[in-house]
């Protein structure tokens, strides 16, 4: 079974997720969320009668800080760190990672991600398309899934999906299906591919990171595909008129904010998509899109 452990985002509950899984050799955790969270882990982990050293196998779909920002602290425990390739060196020496994230988040960077240090080359294991690792009898299947990230990868665990952020966002039953989509690497092409891998796949369930459990999988994909090209369509004309993208993120997220409220998000619910999703993030990852497709 796969559990859930809620941590928080710029201190907004259930904003992110990390998942747990049982085996027959200790737990194995899929996600660790940002550092800054990691109290909030560790409570997570101890409910279900686990320290932070118990963990000896740590799966990230993709090196973004909110999913990946806490694995080195589970590496300095002993910890195995599984993903995709191009993260590796990211992950092994994060000054890079560190510098951009400054760039963009400036004197938030600590409260918003906490600590970041290196993970030893030799607990790192890249994880390729198609790859099986069988752990405590738990086998767990790994799918390249770009699109949002050039380094995202799913784990498939039976008929589950651990999909990161490439099946989308979504907050509560009735929520919204919205589309994660920062610099410096969205791909809306190599999205729909991996929505297309994903719908070939046998899958009863999604776990998303933001956030939670997601049974009507098809709905769930078949509504990211329609999203991500609405919002890409409707940046277009800004990109084309080199609008700068201080005057389209207020633009954007009114946009956003009214499909939020035509489909019946609440007030509180839409406090947690803004921390979820933020934004200016997809406007400067969406305007990015059109710069790298259209400036060839």
């Amino acid at each position: 079974m796969i559990k859930i452990i809620k941590l928080t985002l710029e201190h907004v509950p259930f904003a992110i997720a990390a998942h747990l899984v049982e085996t027959e050799v200790g737990p194995i955790l899929l996600e660790t969320g940002p550092h800054s969270t990691l109290p909030v882990l560790q409570e997570g982990l101890r409910k279900h009668g686990y320290k932070l050293e118990d963990i000896k196998h740590v799966f990230l779909t993709h090196i973004h800080l909110d999913h990946a920002g806490a694995a080195w602290a589970f590496a300095e425990k002993g910890a195995t760190v599984y993903m995709h390739p191009f993260g590796e060196k990211h992950m092994a020496d994060p000054s890079k990672l560190i510098a951009s994230a400054k760039m963009i988040y400036k004197d938030k960077m600590d409260m918003l991600w906490g600590k970041l240090k290196p993970i030893p080359a030799t607990q790192i294991v890249t994880v390729s398309h198609g790859q099986k690792f069988n752990i405590g009898g738990v086998e767990i299947v790994c799918w390249n899934t770009p699109g949002h990230a050039v380094h995202h990868c799913s784990f498939q665990i039976g008929k589950s999906l651990i999909a990161g952020d490439v099946a989308g966002v979504k907050i509560g039953d009735k929520g919204m299906v919205v589309a994660p989509c920062p610099p410096p690497d969205i791909n809306i092409e190599h999205w729909m591919n991996s929505i297309d891998l994903l719908e070939t796949l046998d899958l009863d369930t999604l776990y998303i990171a933001h956030f939670g459990k997601i049974t009507s999988v098809i709905n769930q994909l078949t509504a990211l595909r329609a999203i991500l090209w609405d919002w890409a369509n409707w940046m277009l004309p800004y990109y084309q008129d080199k609008t700068p993208p201080a005057e389209v993120i207020p633009k954007f997220a009114a946009y956003v904010n009214q499909q939020l409220v035509n489909s019946g998000v609440s007030k509180a619910d839409m406090i947690i998509y803004e921390a979820s999703n933020p934004s200016n993030m997809a406007v400067f990852g969406i305007l990015r899109y059109w710069k790298k497709k259209l400036e060839k």
